[in-house]
């Protein structure tokens, strides 16, 4: 069997990298950009970083601002009416995942019109082009979604996310500016963080891994335990070990999927507008317990990767819960709750997110086959 590795064609990395979003647009001829964004980001005078260059090059743009968090049907259709209104060529995106993400949707509906019916991409969609150019500026360190095939998009009518994954839709070109992610606040530092160590997590430990991804995985999540509480308290070199970290995650993660904490996560967000960061970030130790007898001795990696000492001497119990115990402590120092009662699930409501997690793509990837009541059980504990 053949792993396959799918990355951007270009990535810029480090203080100043923005300034390559003239550079790669000028030399590719792009003429005019939509640009993906969302209203906050142009209120707080982010997305400014990036028109602002635009402008100093005399680059044509139109700006899209529709985006939310956990961006749905209906603003895709927009964004592609928009895109076509414009007489646009490329997208930019500014944003985190959900403005990549939306970029990403509108360019492949874009180059394959077939797939105009946005729900029609769920899953891995046979699209024949690839998406319009995108050129993806993340100011977040979490989703990675500037350097990944996957993208999610909210069923409204449905109370329901799902997963769309294409090997055309990847971004040709990434920026990760770690001054682009200056102005986070603690609460979206600490949850796109946590975000990032899922990723790295579950992507070690998921059926398809293997050694390039295990590499990556294992060098993000040393990575991501090191620099999260800085970041959150705003240190350059926090934001900076974040920005690299979570980019590297995606790396690996983007081609060999994630388990159930995705899967778990995913609801949340459709059924009560949950933050994706903040979901899995609450998930995530308990689904490692979950996992923990099925993952082999990867744990006593995972927790040599967040520092602890002396894994070599554990028990596999020892080390295991050494690495659930190592997660729980980043959580709790960077301010993420412990229990999703407290994030504003409803008990009521567990056994419907059950149903809808089993279902989820990410549920083939979980290294611990698991069924519905199973998954029930773990949200169970989590409440």
């Amino acid at each position: 069997m053949a792993n396959r590795m799918i990355l951007n064609e270009t990535s810029y990395h480090g203080s100043g990298a923005v300034q390559n979003v003239v550079v790669e647009a000028q030399r590719r001829g792009f003429k005019k950009a939509l640009v993906v964004t969302d209203k906050d980001l142009v209120k707080f005078k982010v997305a400014e970083k990036v028109t602002a260059l635009l402008e100093q090059a005399n680059l044509d743009y139109v700006l899209f601002d529709e985006v939310k968090a956990n961006p749905s049907v209906d603003i895709i259709k927009k964004g592609v009416e928009t895109f076509k209104q414009a007489g646009a060529d490329y997208l930019i995106a500014i944003g985190g995942g959900s403005p990549i993400d939306s970029a990403k949707a509108i360019g492949i509906i874009i180059n394959n019109p077939e797939f105009a019916d946005v729900l029609s991409l769920e899953g891995v969609a046979p699209t024949k082009n690839k998406c319009v150019p995108i050129i993806a500026v993340t100011t977040t360190a979490g989703t990675a979604a500037e350097v990944t095939i996957n993208y999610v998009i909210t069923d409204e009518a449905k109370k329901r996310k799902f997963v769309c994954v294409d090997v055309n839709d990847i971004p040709v070109v990434a920026v990760v500016d770690p001054d682009m992610m200056s102005s986070m606040p603690k609460g979206l530092t600490a949850a796109t963080g946590m975000d990032a160590l899922t990723h790295a997590i579950e992507g070690y430990i998921t059926k398809a891994a293997w050694e390039l991804t295990d590499a990556l995985h294992l060098k993000a999540i040393e990575m991501i335990s090191r620099s999260l509480r800085g970041a959150v308290e705003n240190t350059p070199e926090g934001r900076a070990g974040m920005a690299l970290g979570q980019y590297v995650a995606g790396m690996g993660f983007s081609n060999v999927g994630l388990g159930v904490v995705h899967s778990m996560a995913h609801p949340l967000s459709a059924y009560y507008d949950t933050p994706h960061g903040i979901a899995n970030a609450v998930l995530l130790p308990y689904v490692m317990d979950f996992n923990k007898d099925f993952t082999g001795e990867k744990y006593r990696e995972i927790a040599r990767a967040m520092g602890v000492q002396g894994v070599d001497q554990m028990t596999p119990e020892a080390y295991c819960n050494a690495a659930v115990n190592a997660v729980k402590q980043l959580a709790k120092d960077v301010g993420i709750p412990e229990k999703l009662s407290a994030i504003g699930v409803q008990e009521a409501d567990l056994p419907a997110l059950s149903v809808d997690a089993f279902n989820d793509v990410c549920t083939g990837g979980n290294p611990r086959d698991c069924t519905a009541e199973e998954i029930l059980d773990v949200y169970k504990i989590a409440f």
